[in-house]
């Protein structure tokens, strides 16, 4: 009976305690970062998909936010896995630098630090294939693309998804 009572007193306690915890006041949820919503973002990865294919490359293509959130990740049919997590590591290059990779690219050319820099980061790709998204002057997020040789079809590729969203971005 003794065993009981230290068990029933703890049970007690931890009853309370999580009463007074169900009372508190919930933390505001995070706002959600800007950018294309999933119907745009698809749209976009589409589009730069159906582009590539018709250029005859089966690529890969991720659509993100401001905040680097994946927003769409789509394989087009025989994508290979490098095309499409190098689609990842563009469009976050893009986000990053808010230009289009080629330009970034055609700096690790020219600048061995920058080059050593990106290429220790390992979540960016600095090839021709991310185009940022933009409303006005704002950026939104990026769109990405892999898989295409040379990689400046790539980009043309994620400039077709990108002009396909351009004017219903918020």
């Amino acid at each position: 009976m003794t065993k009981i009572v230290p068990l029933a007193a703890g049970l007690a306690a931890a009853l309370i305690a999580g009463a007074a915890l169900a009372q508190a006041p919930a933390a505001p949820p995070v706002p959600a970062a800007r950018g294309p919503g999933l119907a745009l973002s698809m749209e976009a990865a589409q589009a730069a998909i159906a582009a590539c294919k018709a250029k005859g490359f089966n690529v890969g293509v991720s659509v993100i936010d401001s905040g680097g959130v994946i927003r769409a990740l789509l394989a087009g049919d025989e994508a290979r896995p490098r095309a499409v997590s190098s689609s990842t590591e563009k469009a976050t290059m893009a986000l990053k630098t808010g230009q289009v990779t080629s330009v970034a690219w055609a700096r690790t050319q020219k600048e061995p630090a920058y080059a050593a820099e990106v290429a220790a980061d390992k979540t960016l790709n600095a090839r021709p294939g991310g185009v940022p998204l933009r409303v006005g002057n704002t950026l939104v997020g990026a769109i990405g693309v892999g898989g295409a040789m040379p990689s400046e079809v790539d980009e043309e590729c994620g400039q077709v998804g990108a002009a396909k969203i351009a004017g219903r971005l918020k």
